[in-house]
């Protein structure tokens, strides 16, 4: 894999691609400064531009209809949620040899939300716990089902498996494997989810968090958006939060207690596979992912 890059298969992006597309397609915007914003996240670079907007396109081909599903749905979910979401303002087409299409949003003021920037992350626990509550309340018909357009995000833990115990495989060394697998075996046992299908954001995340003044603010990056299994998004409560605030992220939220173990199966899995990926592309990530693993881990030894 060529250096800066985090997949194989990775476009090469910069400010002057984004200058001739914008050229072409919106010379309104155009004259407008482009500034290249630093993120952890993985499928999609993002330019600042101006002051008030931001270039979105995917870096990779598994990413490319994030497109159309966020132009699609983020308008219509936005007005039902009490955090701010992007607004997609315009499409692009592929151009300038660049294959794909790509969108312009809204640019959302804060900075990522990482805890150590958090005042209360009691209070920004519950807050989480109130977006995720209000984004499953919405009717999901007609929503994008998991698949490989959302990273299979919100499919049955059980579908996990072989990749989970291919990353226990791969990280044998460095983590307490004995320990991991029957963590994880504990997950796997768990009843599924066998009510409706529900919204699920997919990558909560602190990249994909905004602050301001020490408050949750906005939550971006919706490519995993799609409906299905809400453990999904219950997984927050392990790569996000502390064991103190997890219990107010609980008691705001209304899960069953089948839910919040496969949640913590959730943690356990993306942790798990997650660090061996990132961890020299995208060290944040990789520490995301230690993270998660280590809080479910310590989290079902307290449970048993």
């Amino acid at each position: 894999m060529s250096a800066g890059k985090m997949h194989a298969d990775e476009l090469r992006i910069d400010v002057s691609l984004v200058g001739r597309l914008l050229a072409a397609q919106f010379p309104q915007w155009a004259d407008l400064p482009i500034e290249p914003v630093h993120s952890t996240g993985t499928d999609n670079a993002i330019y600042r531009l101006g002051d008030d907007m931001a270039v979105r396109l995917p870096r990779i081909h598994g990413a490319t209809g994030q497109v159309e599903k966020e132009h699609q749905w983020l308008p219509r979910l936005a007005p039902l949620l009490p955090l701010a979401i992007p607004v997609p303002l315009a499409k692009g087409m592929p151009a300038e040899g660049y294959p794909w299409h790509w969108s312009i949003y809204q640019w959302l003021e804060g900075e990522n939300a990482t805890i150590e920037r958090i005042a209360d992350p009691r209070q920004a626990a519950t807050e989480l716990a109130q977006f995720v509550a209000a984004l499953q309340r919405i009717d999901p018909a007609g929503g994008p089902p998991p698949g490989a357009n959302n990273s299979f995000r919100g499919v049955p833990l059980a579908m996990r498996d072989s990749l989970t115990r291919a990353a226990i495989a791969t990280l044998h060394s460095t983590l307490d494997a004995e320990a991991v697998t029957a963590t994880w075996e504990a997950a796997l046992q768990v009843r599924a989810w066998n009510g409706p299908a529900v919204w699920l954001h997919g990558d909560l995340l602190s990249g994909n968090l905004l602050a301001q003044k020490g408050r949750l603010s906005a939550v971006i990056d919706f490519g995993c958006l799609g409906v299905g299994d809400p453990a999904c998004d219950v997984m927050v409560a392990w790569t996000y939060l502390s064991a103190e605030a997890r219990e107010a992220f609980r008691a705001a939220l209304p899960v069953d207690d089948a839910t919040w173990a496969r949640g913590r199966g959730w943690a356990l899995s993306f942790g798990l596979i997650a660090l061996p990926y990132y961890k020299i592309s995208n060290p944040v990530l990789s520490g995301i992912a230690r993270h998660a693993i280590d809080e479910a881990l310590a989290d079902h030894e307290r449970a048993a």
